[in-house]
């Protein structure tokens, strides 16, 4: 996109190929190298070669689980490893800081924004997880979590971090090196560490794929803050995709993907519905409404791809049962 930035933004250094082949081995401790499928009903329905790599098959049904992983394993390697933690989060990212610092036996505590996933904050308390719900939305989560931090003497995690995108940058440079073929590839956009570690593989590899950022339409922060130049807040009022309900851009993210994506796609909740059904009539696996994501922009962008092999991250399954039936059944 190459945006020019105003505000100097925080440093971010994107991992090495070095840094991510020995990520990958820290991952790989935990569960092997996720699969990526040419699916044919996917690929018929897009009108060109579709692949999908499917995080929602690691052991905490999302991505994030590898990037929590390398977070501790640095803060290990550095003599780091504190007494407790603290993170904000909608689900996802808090499953992957829950799991990995029960590993290390570190105490972690996980706010939440008021009315998140039932079924996410489940999995989070079964990993150990201290749950505190606080907050109209992840935002005011992560301010009030880095409070907590403060208040408690606990380590703050964040949701993006240099040493978080080692572990996400190892799904990309598993599917990038298994389909060399790929001309672009689709990555929904949270806080932006998906996004950021695909084009950190993609450079590391010197693969030719063009990263798309996708963000929901009800969630507009990164696309205004690209449009400006700084980071801009924005209303985050999505229904299905709350993987995606961010209301402030990070700036260090920001800024990789000023200059690393091709562009970035809007999609709307009824796309990610209409997305989470595809998906699952034609490959039968699950996808919450950031998981689909990926997929919905492809498909708005339909006319543009014949001829060219597009992927696809499924990034997550972690969907209420009540909201997968709902966008099931959403016509």
């Amino acid at each position: 996109m190459n945006a020019a930035i105003a505000e100097r933004p925080p440093a971010v250094e994107l991992p090495t190929l070095a840094d991510i082949e020995a990520a990958a081995q820290v991952v790989y401790r935990e569960f092997p190298p996720t699969p990526q499928y040419r699916w044919a009903l996917l690929s018929e329905r897009l009108g060109t070669d579709c692949w999908v790599k499917h995080e929602n098959h690691t052991p905490v049904g999302a991505f994030k689980i590898r990037g929590g992983l390398t977070y501790f394993a640095q803060l290990k390697a550095r003599g780091e490893l504190p007494r407790a933690v603290v993170s904000a989060t909608r689900g996802n990212h808090g499953q992957s800081i829950g799991w990995a610092a029960r590993a290390h036996g570190v105490a972690c505590t996980i706010v939440v924004p008021q009315g998140n996933s039932v079924e996410k904050n489940a999995a989070m308390r079964a990993l150990g997880v201290q749950l505190i719900e606080h907050g109209d939305d992840f935002t005011a989560s992560a301010e009030f979590a880095r409070q907590l931090a403060q208040q408690t003497g606990a380590r703050m995690v964040p949701s993006f971090h240099a040493d978080l995108l080692r572990g996400v940058a190892t799904y990309w440079w598993e599917f990038l090196r298994a389909v060399p073929q790929l001309d672009v590839v689709y990555v929904p956009i949270g806080m932006g560490s998906g996004a950021v570690s695909a084009i950190a593989a993609r450079n590391a590899l010197g693969h030719k794929a063009r990263v798309v950022g996708v963000i929901s339409r009800h969630a507009t922060t990164y696309a205004d803050s690209l449009a400006a130049g700084r980071v801009v807040e924005g209303a985050a009022t999505t229904r299905w995709a709350d993987g995606m309900a961010v209301r402030r851009a990070d700036a260090g993210a920001l800024a990789v993907l000023a200059q690393g994506l091709d562009h970035l796609v809007q999609v709307s909740d009824e796309e990610v519905a209409a997305a989470v059904r595809a998906l699952y009539a034609d490959t039968h696996n699950l996808a919450e409404g950031a998981g689909a994501a990926a997929f919905a922009a492809a498909w708005q962008e339909r006319a543009d791809l014949r001829g060219q092999c597009v992927g696809a991250a499924l990034t997550g399954a972690n969907v209420d049962a009540a909201s997968l039936v709902a966008m099931l059944q959403e016509r």
